[in-house]
């Protein structure tokens, strides 16, 4: 008989149960608004989320912004192939002085530092655009 008592099935009870309940009722407009910071949240349920607003919990929004990811990716690209042309470059000066004369390799030389530098140039424009990118279309948070 002690096995039965000890034993009844079922869940566990909780340590701390939720037993108070509340209820409010807003206008539409209200409702609309309540929404609009509810799917701003990304959180999955209400009442955590009516819970973290009324205590005061720290509520982080994460909002993606798919241009700026694109113009991220297409920088982190172009970073990679402005690398494995300076590795190709160390290559093509070897090559330069160990199959070519040293006046022909001179010539060649001088072609690529010129389009090095306009590789450079194109460089600079780039981290222009990039800090004005940033200025102007990614938002920075100063709450703290």
């Amino acid at each position: 008989m002690d096995n039965n008592k000890k034993n009844k099935g079922g869940r566990k009870p909780k340590l701390n149960p939720s037993k108070n309940r509340y209820v409010f009722r807003l206008t539409d407009a209200e409702n609309n608004n309540f929404l609009k910071l509810y799917e701003a949240s990304g959180m999955t349920n209400k009442a955590k989320f009516i819970k973290t607003i009324l205590f005061q919990k720290e509520l982080k929004v994460v909002k993606v912004d798919v241009a700026t990811m694109d113009y991220h990716t297409q920088l982190t690209k172009f970073f990679y192939q402005f690398q494995s042309i300076g590795n190709n470059y160390n290559q093509i000066v070897k090559m330069l002085y160990r199959n070519f004369t040293e006046k022909k390799a001179s010539f060649y030389l001088f072609k690529l530092e010129n389009h090095t530098k306009n590789l450079a140039v194109i460089c600079k424009q780039v981290i222009e655009l990039t800090k004005e990118f940033e200025q102007n279309h990614i938002q920075k948070t100063t709450d703290k």
